[in-house]
């Protein structure tokens, strides 16, 4: 099992990145917050975890070790996949994870896409135990833990799409462009689910700047 890379960056896309060790390059899937934090031509650190099917090898990526263990953890709950998993990831960062299980927060575990409520309730049963309790870091009358951020901080999710954005080959200028015309998008999301979806903002910049 390959379960980490270092090497230089040779390719960033919207859904991953390319990191050459040891003059292969390695094409690696990663959520949008891991793919914000890497530059072409710099060297970067993934945790990684190898997916095996009969057709095809994939390999994910991710910024820590933690975030891979709870990848791996989520994929042991019944229905749930690689993709399933890391688009958890792509939504909440592991403390949160933790959070809405252990507290059993349906809604936050449904604003995931292809998480209904049905597969919300499965995977705060099936994995409230291996997860463990964060009521330490928790308040007794309300959802949300001391300290902690809701789901996807607000302010972040511009630095995260900025920073993607540079890393495909946008200027800094063109990238404020596009979250200038995205600001409304956010502001709708955060009003509806109390959170930003930055994978969908930045398909959306995407789209944005290649019609430029």
């Amino acid at each position: 099992m390959i379960a980490s890379l270092n090497g230089r960056v040779a390719a960033v896309s919207p859904d991953g990145a390319v990191v050459e060790v040891g003059g292969i390059g390695l094409a690696v899937q990663c959520t949008p917050g891991t793919i914000a934090r890497l530059q072409v031509g710099e060297h970067a650190r993934l945790s990684t975890s190898l997916v095996v099917r009969e057709d095809s090898l994939t390999l994910y990526g991710f910024a820590d070790d933690d975030e891979r263990q709870l990848f791996e953890l989520l994929q042991t709950a019944n229905g749930v996949g690689p993709r399933l998993a890391q688009a958890v990831l792509a939504i909440h960062p592991p403390r949160e994870v933790r959070r809405a299980v252990s507290m059993a927060d349906v809604k936050a575990l449904m604003q995931v896409p292809g998480i209904g409520k049905k597969g919300a309730e499965r995977l705060i049963l099936e994995l409230r135990d291996r997860l463990g309790s964060t009521t330490s870091d928790t308040v007794l009358d309300g959802p949300v833990a001391a300290g902690l951020p809701s789901v996807t901080p607000v302010a972040p999710w511009r630095d995260q799409l900025t920073s993607a954005l540079v890393g495909l080959g946008w200027s800094t200028k063109e990238a404020d462009t596009a979250l200038a015309e995205l600001a409304p998008v956010a502001d709708e999301q955060i009003a509806a689910t109390g959170s930003v979806e930055v994978a969908v903002l930045l398909r959306q910049a995407l789209q944005l700047l290649g019609r430029s």
